[in-house]
């Protein structure tokens, strides 16, 4: 903490704040012996991610330092390299040694790098997927394998760099919904099962749907195809009958016009940030909501 400047009072806040916790686990009357927490921060707490972040952030500087680009959103850490076809070899081997480099800044400050959970995807066009290297990149001793296709954040990417894949997610998962909520539709009211396909499946759709923006009309039909399902579903009639009267009567927008709202409220919050930003005070916590 000192490094960034935080000192004095502050710094004893932030001690006063991770030091002598414990826990203990509780089951309905049972009640675990108390162990003290040597490590860590409190799971949920506001401060948590804030004070990862700043636990962490000279890996970003690592990485950098093997000429590789570091993207980094709480405990999730991705590395970025770029090649031609005649560099291929000099670059897995800078991979290779950042890995291991990460691996043992790791393991000195108490952090480890689960190379079970580590993927590696090389993305290109289609016409040279044939060129990319496929063996596996070293941590250590231990390989780790190329993959098709990556989940960032709940976005599936593929090597392709294309939505084809995240598209065939969506609509997989949203479907299997709809047919397990098909089942229990005779025992819900018309507006439990309104709200019951907003959370399971309107939200899937809605997900992360501006980078869905320019894509080809093949994908907003398979994404547009699960709305009007939904929408069948609701009203309770066949899928060859007129689906915009019944987008209508509820309100909901196609799926173009789904993530050109999406846009415009993205690039408004851009522009008037203080609009998207409260701070509330209560119980002594300040924090940001956006």
């Amino acid at each position: 903490m000192k490094s960034y400047g935080v000192s004095g009072t502050v710094f004893d806040w932030f001690s006063s704040y991770l030091d002598d916790r414990s826990q203990c686990v509780r089951c309905s009357k049972s009640t675990s012996s108390t162990s003290k927490l040597l490590y860590g921060v409190p799971q949920g707490s506001v401060l948590g991610p804030i004070l990862f972040i700043l636990y962490t952030a000279d890996l970003l500087q690592l990485v950098k330092r093997h000429q590789l680009l570091p993207h980094a959103y709480a405990d999730d850490t991705q590395i970025y390299g770029f090649f031609i076809t005649s560099e291929t070899k000099p670059l897995l081997e800078r991979i290779s040694t950042c890995f291991d480099s990460v691996s043992e800044w790791m393991m000195a400050n108490r952090l480890q790098l689960n190379p079970l959970k580590t993927e590696v995807m090389w993305c290109s066009s289609a016409r040279r997927q044939h060129q990319v290297p496929l063996k596996p990149v070293l941590i250590g001793n231990l390989p780790v394998p190329t993959v098709s296709s990556v989940r960032d954040l709940g976005v599936h990417i593929n090597s392709h760099v294309t939505s084809s894949t995240h598209v065939t997610a969506i609509v997989r998962t949203c479907f299997a919904v709809l047919r397990q909520i098909r089942s229990v539709r005779r025992s819900l009211t018309r507006d439990a099962l309104i709200t019951l396909i907003r959370a399971l499946v309107i939200s899937k759709v809605d997900y992360c749907n501006s980078v869905l923006a320019g894509v080809s009309g093949i994908l907003i039909s398979r994404l547009q195809s699960v709305l009007n399902a939904a929408a069948c579903l609701i009203f309770a009639v066949r899928k060859s009958d007129r689906i915009t009267p019944l987008l209508r009567d509820l309100h909901w927008l196609r799926v173009p016009e789904r993530i050109k709202f999406r846009l415009c409220v993205l690039a408004y919050h851009s522009l008037s940030p203080w609009y998207c930003t409260r701070i509330y005070c209560q119980n002594f916590t300040i924090g940001f909501k956006y």
